[in-house]
């Protein structure tokens, strides 16, 4: 009789795993799966396959002989950046453009969705979410061309400047300014995009608690501060840790487009540096081993901001 009820207890048990496995699970789903498999393979063919070519960091790469044939010197381009005059400066300027762009770019998104979670106007809702996702859409090139238009000699701002007596300021001419501007023009082209996912949570929240908290006295301020805020942190705190790793990836082409000669004091970074030192000269391994760096950097960046979650609240990546 034992023995009966432990086969019964078995085959129960391997019938339980063969519908909660991957090959179970595969075949009940198996159009959601073939959904997210053109994705999947965007990110095989151009993300992962082209991995293997960080090895000419540590090699000095020719293009005639290959990546097998080209000699191997270690960690020589590492040492040589970390040794190169402007190391410092490249350096303390990603480090402060990516950290001012987080702390001023970051609330914002934050603010405009518990705003508009508030009104009630649907028409005046929409038309405001439509003219905030706007510059999302809008190519950086046209975005930097605006602003020089906007900012030049004779722009509109200079002109406002002179009309009320004072002298014109050359914007893009004055490294002080540098960083202003690229964080300003940042937060006003993402605010609206960046906004979505708080207002998406929002939208999930039970309207029996601002009811019941209504009743209780709450006013609008209490409402959003202890309802509101609350039930969007796990998002934020999510998208938190993701954006910490852009603090040392500020991005190129933007950061390229403002800048010039002039402004390399403060407008200098890492990617632009890698591509007139690494692409322009065509030092390929110099400009790999860079960006190599600036990955691990990145990657120990969101891993320690995630270990800060994990200890401190509930919620973190892995």
């Amino acid at each position: 009789m034992e023995n009966i009820l432990k086969k019964k207890q078995i085959k129960s048990k391997r019938r339980h795993l063969s519908r909660t496995g991957y090959l179970y699970d595969l075949k009940m789903n198996y159009n959601l799966y073939l959904m997210i498999l053109p994705v999947a393979l965007g990110f095989i063919i151009f993300h992962y396959l082209p991995m293997y070519g960080i090895i000419i960091a540590f090699k000095d790469y020719d293009l005639i002989k290959g990546y097998m044939s080209s000699p191997w010197v270690g960690l020589k381009h590492f040492i040589s950046f970390a040794k190169d005059p402007y190391f410092p400066r490249v350096v303390r300027n990603t480090f402060i453009l990516g950290f001012y762009s987080l702390l001023w770019g970051f609330w914002p998104p934050i603010v405009l969705a518990l705003l508009l979670n508030e009104v009630k106007d649907g028409y005046f809702k929409r038309i405001t979410q439509t003219i905030s996702y706007f510059p999302h859409f809008i190519s950086v090139v046209v975005i930097v061309g605006m602003m020089m238009e906007m900012l030049g000699p004779k722009g509109f701002v200079n002109n406002l400047l002179n009309a009320w007596g004072k002298d014109s300021i050359a914007f893009f001419n004055d490294a002080k300014y540098f960083r202003m501007l690229y964080i300003l023009s940042g937060i006003w082209q993402g605010i609206g995009w960046s906004s979505i996912l708080y207002l998406a949570t929002l939208s999930g929240v039970d309207q029996e608690l601002y009811e019941a908290a209504y009743i209780d006295g709450a006013n609008r301020f209490q409402r959003v501060w202890h309802i509101s805020l609350p039930s969007i942190m796990p998002t934020i705190t999510i998208l938190l840790i993701l954006n910490t790793a852009n603090i040392i990836d500020v991005g190129f082409e933007k950061v390229y487009l403002m800048s010039n000669p002039s402004l390399y004091e403060t407008a200098d970074v890492i990617q632009t540096y890698v591509y007139r030192r690494g692409i322009i000269n065509k030092n390929f391994s110099y400009a790999t081993a860079i960006g190599l760096m600036n990955s691990i950097i990145a990657f120990l960046l969101l891993y320690v901001a995630n270990f800060i979650s994990r200890k401190k609240g509930e919620t973190s990546l892995w």
